[in-house]
């Protein structure tokens, strides 16, 4: 394997962050992680995995092996009556692959269009977005067990799905996702029911429904090639009926076990956060939830800014916020 030393981990991460490396490698073969989880355990080096840098705050030095997920390849594997099964390799980017398959004809993932990142990532983040959710559709996983040194196979059972979260961030850093399989209905009908994707055609294409969704999030996010960050940096919290009751002309999103679900950036813009900045790092001028790096931001100044959002939250609102993207 070619290792590389001190290596320069800015451009691989959404977030622009100034962080380099003790060594990093790219994976692009399933078949090095035995070698690369071996040369681990001999140099007492943890193995960090980084698939597309964009749900990360990385530290400015990381004294890990740094395995940059690149494996390839994404397949129709069969159609069937009911549904049609896709495959791909982990470090595919993941809004390619859900271009790949409405080109292919197989409908289904078009609401989950431009987030940035890998396939890989998807499941670990449970990735959701505009009504739709990566648990609706996942039949399975490949991943390599750095505690065992085997592949194993996930079912969605196994893989504990909730609101962005998996069984894989309750054991962070014990597998390596290699490829995930979905299974997409043939029975499909665009995905209207959330707000902006009304204005779609009742008959509306998959690609017309993928442009549009692609579109909407351009005219809320920053795109991180020109303006860092790593998209949503707060959940939505989830409190109590009788907690959100108390936050008068707060949105409110009943769930089914009776509690409700908060919109983040509302509390934040509520605030007066929205557009604020603390040194290099601030919240988007057009969406509060937004985290970015104005420029030479540092771990550091993203969570001195997140901490102060934290504590003018928790002030007005008596409502813990829970840092989306991972550290690392």
């Amino acid at each position: 394997m070619d290792m590389i030393s001190d290596f320069d981990l800015t451009g691989s991460n959404t977030f622009g962050l100034k962080s380099s490396a003790r060594r990093a490698v790219i994976v692009d073969d399933p078949e090095m992680l035995p070698e690369l989880a071996r040369e681990s355990a001999a140099s007492g080096l943890p193995l960090r995995i980084l698939g597309g840098g964009s749900n990360v705050v990385l530290n400015e030095w990381l004294e890990a092996i740094v395995a940059l997920m690149r494996i390839g390849g994404r397949q129709v594997v069969r159609r069937t009556e009911s549904e049609t099964i896709v495959t791909a390799g982990a470090g595919e980017n993941w809004h390619d692959f859900v271009s790949w398959t409405v080109a292919e004809g197989v409908p289904g993932l078009e609401n989950l269009a431009g987030i940035p990142g890998t396939v890989g990532a998807a499941p670990i983040q449970n990735i959701g977005a505009y009504g739709a959710q990566l648990s609706d559709f996942f039949l399975s996983l490949n991943a390599f067990d750095l505690r065992d040194g085997v592949v194993r196979t996930f079912d969605a059972e196994a893989c504990r799905f909730a609101y962005r979260q998996s069984h894989f961030k309750a054991e962070p850093g014990r597998h390596v996702i290699l490829s995930v399989t979905l299974a997409l209905p043939t029975a499909w009908q665009p995905k209207r029911d959330y707000a902006g994707l009304d204005l779609l055609p009742e008959q509306a294409s998959a690609q017309e429904v993928l442009d549009h969704v692609v579109a909407l999030r351009a005219s809320k996010l920053p795109d991180w090639r020109t303006l860092g960050n790593a998209g949503s940096f707060f959940h939505n919290p989830v409190v109590s009926a009788e907690k959100a009751a108390e936050i008068a002309g707060a949105p409110r999103y009943p769930q089914p076990d009776g509690t409700v679900k908060l919109s983040a950036g509302w509390l934040i813009e509520q605030c007066g956060l929205k557009g604020f900045r603390l040194g290099p790092a601030g919240t988007y001028a057009r969406h509060a939830l937004v985290l970015v790096n104005h420029g030479g931001a540092t771990s550091t100044d993203i969570t001195a800014l997140a901490n102060h959002i934290r504590g003018k939250v928790r002030e007005r609102f008596g409502v813990e916020l829970v840092q989306e993207p991972i550290a690392f």
